[in-house]
């Protein structure tokens, strides 16, 4: 059994940072890819960040220079530092993991989620 468990979610106000860690652990054989995806009300999940193995980064246009991802490949883990945070940031955040669990192929493992609030 594989499980993405996410943490760091919360309130902060405009302008505030936060910090969302996730780790994978299970039988996992590699990873491609860990990533976070958000998930705002009405809307579909699009892509925030991803970091691939080799250390190759994207982000979301949206979220460039005030977002940094960064994954530790020893522990499985992967973490998003968010800075200068505005209400159109506040979404569910899920963590996303591309894994070879066994299957030879390289699938997708989603978090449960961690809610994302930016208020005043």
């Amino acid at each position: 059994q594989v499980q993405l468990v996410e943490s760091g979610g919360g309130l902060v106000q405009p302008g505030g940072s936060l910090r969302l860690s996730c780790a994978a652990s299970g039988r996992i054989f590699s990873i491609y890819a860990m990533g976070w995806y958000r998930q705002a009300p009405g809307k579909q999940r699009d892509l925030v960040a991803r970091i691939t193995s080799d250390g190759t980064t994207n982000y979301a246009d949206s979220v460039k220079g005030r977002f940094t991802i960064s994954r530790d490949n020893a522990k499985n883990t992967v973490s998003l530092r968010m800075d200068s945070l505005k209400p159109e940031d506040t979404a569910v955040y899920f963590c996303n993991a591309v894994m070879d669990t066994g299957t030879h192929r390289h699938d997708d493992y989603w978090g449960q989620g961690t809610q994302v609030t930016v208020s005043s």
